[in-house]
Order: C-alpha cells, then sequence, then structure tokens
C-alpha cells in the first residue's frame, strides 16, 4: 500500500529483506487500490498473448504470470531476486535472477511484462539493457512504476507485520528518464499510460491523480 509519511516513520527495508518480511502475506492478485489502477492500466496496455512467449520479470507471487496465462500465453516464465516470494508464485515456470542479469538465452521472448519493480533499481540501465537483449525483434515490453509524484510528494509504499510498519526502498526514475534509457537500448516508446485511482476506490470529492506510470515499448528491427 502507499501511504503519506507519518509521524512515526516505519522502518525502510531494501527491497529483497522486506519481500522476504511481506511474502507471506502477498497474494498473487492486485489488493490494494494503487494495485487494482495499475493493473487495469497494464491490461490495456498488452498485445494479443495467444501462443506468446512470456517474461514475467519480477514476477513476486506471479500475479503477471497468471493473468498472462489466462490470456493465452504458450510459455510464462517467472524471475525474481526473492526466493521468499517465489516460494509464494503457483507459476509452472520460475526461478531466482537479478533483473540487470537475466540467465536467459537472447531474442528468447516475445513479450515481457515487469510490474511494480524497477523502482526498486537505484539505477535501471542494465536492467533495460537485460530486456532489450532477451526480447525478440518486434517484441514488446509492457512495465509498470509508481507514478514519480508520489513519491516526490513524501508516499511510500508500505506493509505492515506483526503490528511494525515497514516501507520498501524506492528510487524514482523520471519518466523521461525511462523512456530515454530504453531508447537507448532499441525499445521504442508505444504507449504511455498514467491511471489515477478507479473510480470505485477514489475517495469522495478526491482529485483524480496519477498513481501508476505504464510504458509499453517495441524492440527495433535492427
Amino acid at each position: 500500500m502507499i501511504r503519506r509519511l507519518l509521524k512515526r516513520r516505519p522502518r525502510l527495508l531494501p527491497s529483497l529483506l522486506a519481500y522476504q518480511k511481506w511474502a507471506a502475506a502477498y497474494p498473487p492478485h492486485a489488493h490494494n487500490a494503487l494495485m487494482r489502477a495499475e493493473e487495469s492500466a497494464m491490461l490495456a496496455l498488452l498485445p494479443p498473448l495467444d501462443g506468446a512467449s512470456v517474461l514475467d520479470l519480477a514476477c513476486g507471487t506471479g500475479r503477471y504470470s497468471l493473468l498472462c496465462e489466462q490470456r493465452g500465453a504458450k510459455r510464462v516464465i517467472g524471475l525474481d531476486s526473492s526466493w521468499a516470494m517465489l516460494e509464494r508464485s503457483s507459476g509452472r515456470y520460475r526461478a531466482a535472477a537479478l533483473m540487470e542479469a537475466l540467465p536467459i538465452a537472447s531474442t528468447a521472448f516475445d513479450m515481457i511484462v515487469c510490474g511494480l519493480a524497477i523502482g526498486h533499481l537505484r539505477a535501471v540501465q542494465a536492467a533495460f539493457a537485460e530486456m532489450a537483449r532477451v526480447l525478440k525483434p518486434g517484441g514488446v515490453c509492457v512495465i509498470s512504476d509508481v507514478h514519480p509524484q508520489l513519491f516526490q510528494g513524501g508516499a511510500q509504499r508500505t506493509f505492515e507485520v506483526n503490528g511494525v510498519m515497514f516501507a520498501v526502498e524506492h528510487t524514482v526514475h523520471p519518466i523521461q528518464h525511462v523512456i530515454e534509457t530504453a531508447a537507448a537500448v532499441g525499445l521504442t516508446l508505444d504507449a504511455l499510460a498514467e491511471p489515477p485511482l478507479l473510480p470505485i476506490d477514489l475517495p469522495a470529492n478526491a482529485a483524480a491523480v496519477p498513481v501508476a506510470v505504464i510504458y509499453r515499448f517495441i524492440k527495433s528491427h535492427d
């Protein structure tokens, strides 16, 4: 969940340690308002998946692995740096890996989906280079992140374990920087969405500000 800074600040944890603690209570579906808004926008930008090979990068408990299988993907492989999260996933094919060093052959996938994970990286250049490497020419990469405006406004991604509040360490990557980093490795922006909370989750009289950013990139054929 996303919280504004409280008087009693949550304990800030590196993402790997945070997900080790969070995994037991982290379900394989969108479980808060921000994730519901993010997922709705992500699904709207996914290409047709019938027969596709898909990499669910930073898959966590397998939320997008399941959704891609339901949409007809032939093969979905989930990779994540957290064993604790992978153990909670019901995906058939999953393994531990860093986003910056994928144990995958080049041009292996038709599509990559990466949900709410690039903010866990202090720098995104190596991860984008790896995504471009394992994606087929003409392949599609759909990536989401918490909207930079939320963190610039003092928000944090938080969770609670045994009455103790924790926050996940997050690096703000400006939207233009992400687009330029992707372009440098041959991933061209094809669509961009900045969804607010869904109407069902938006408090009465609240402003509909963006809570996530969704990028769809296409790998060049060159």
